[in-house]
């Protein structure tokens, strides 16, 4: 066995592609790796902790905020810092449990719903004048970097986690939102000038606040949550890998670039789906840890090719199977999914576990609790 480490090396050497004391653990530190409000809420009754008010962490997925003593219950590694609310933007009210937000994205909550739908897309025409005449976010808005250069330094300083910078510079999900999924899917096809002219627009505010950011926090991170945009669906890419490559590529290629010019901390991405046919790209344009592997996608389950093709360039973060075994099978059946991905992924380091996207409403506490203690058991290295 061994010896033991502290969260930050064993993070970083896993990173590294180096064998740990024991495969890193997440839980909602990076990005769509969290737990809804309702499944936390039943797993703090389930571990017997202190009754509490469940804080809402992520609004529109209505993930929740996990609390320190949970974090240290299931030897989680990682602690994360995101960007503060912007003073000069508050959601608007829209009808019955509904929002505006400050992109102008309507969103509202169906009766008895568990998260928030797209009700209107603001930019309506395909035009740059569209583009120009929106009302875009301040990426100079103070509210959003607020307190970030304390906690980086205090969390570097003051204790051994790794520390995560939760900055999601996505573009392409952001503009399918603005203008509607089957427009801009049109305007992918039809009108790519405007389609490019309108990923530029969004991504240089966000690449600004991303700056603004990374002048905060300096060198007190160890991870940089670069972008969270959505690639796949269970069987195939969201558009075409020559689509990707003409329209989406050269535009992350450019953000990863940005960061790796300005910041040693690792380069995370979270894309889920069918993204096989992509990995290679992914790789290219400088993804170091790529996060959910959604293990259900066509192309993505056996995880042991996916080592063996990958895994000496390519760190894995996630692989916890939600489509099927969390919710569905037994805690037996969690502690099997647990050993079988990290027998798949871990050899060699490059793997931090946690679940394939947020712990749904309908998980069992006893299965996140089996996930969490399987892996701290079963992912001690040697192997």
């Amino acid at each position: 066995m061994k010896a033991k480490m502290t969260p930050r090396q064993r993070v970083m050497a896993a990173l590294n592609f180096q064998e740990p004391d024991r495969v890193p653990i997440d839980l909602a530190q990076a990005a769509g790796d969290g737990i809804t409000a309702t499944a936390y809420q039943n797993l703090i009754k389930h571990l017997g902790l202190p009754d509490r008010e469940i804080r809402i962490h992520t609004k529109l997925s209505q993930t929740a905020h996990v609390d320190e003593d949970v974090l240290q219950r299931f030897h989680v590694d990682f602690r994360r810092i995101d960007l503060g609310a912007p003073d000069n933007w508050k959601d608007e009210p829209v009808g019955e449990d509904g929002y505006r937000d400050e992109y102008g994205l309507v969103r509202r909550r169906p009766r008895g719903g568990f998260y928030y739908d797209i009700v209107e897309s603001p930019i309506k025409e395909d035009t740059l004048l569209a583009i120009e005449r929106h009302r875009w976010p301040d990426p100079e808005d103070p509210g959003r970097y607020r307190g970030i250069r304390q906690r980086a330094r205090q969390l570097h300083e003051e204790t051994d986690y790794a520390v995560v910078l939760v900055t999601n510079c996505a573009f392409f999900l952001r503009c399918a939102e603005l203008r509607g999924w089957e427009n801009f899917y049109m305007d992918l096809a039809a009108n790519p000038k405007f389609a490019c002219a309108l990923m530029d627009h969004y991504l240089d505010i966000r690449l600004r606040i991303a700056e603004r950011a990374l002048e905060e926090v300096g060198d007190n991170i160890d991870i940089v949550m670069v972008s969270s945009d959505d690639l796949g669906m269970i069987d195939r890419t969201l558009v075409s890998p020559q689509m990707y490559r003409e329209l989406i590529k050269p535009r992350q290629k450019k953000t990863f670039q940005f960061f790796k010019d300005r910041t040693a901390a690792k380069r995370f991405y979270h894309c889920d789906g069918a993204i096989y046919p992509i990995i290679e790209d992914l790789i290219e344009i400088g993804v170091e840890a790529l996060n959910p592997i959604q293990v259900s996608a066509a192309g993505m389950g056996d995880t042991r090719k996916l080592k063996e093709e990958f895994g000496d360039r390519l760190a894995f973060w996630g692989a916890i199977d939600t489509h099927h075994v969390l919710p569905h099978g037994s805690a037996e059946d969690v502690r099997k999914e647990v050993h079988r991905r990290v027998m798949g992924l871990g050899p060699g380091g490059g793997y931090v576990l946690c679940s394939v996207h947020n712990i749904q409403p309908e998980v069992p506490p006893e299965n996140v609790v089996a996930m969490f203690d399987a892996a701290y058991e079963l992912g001690r290295y040697p192997l």
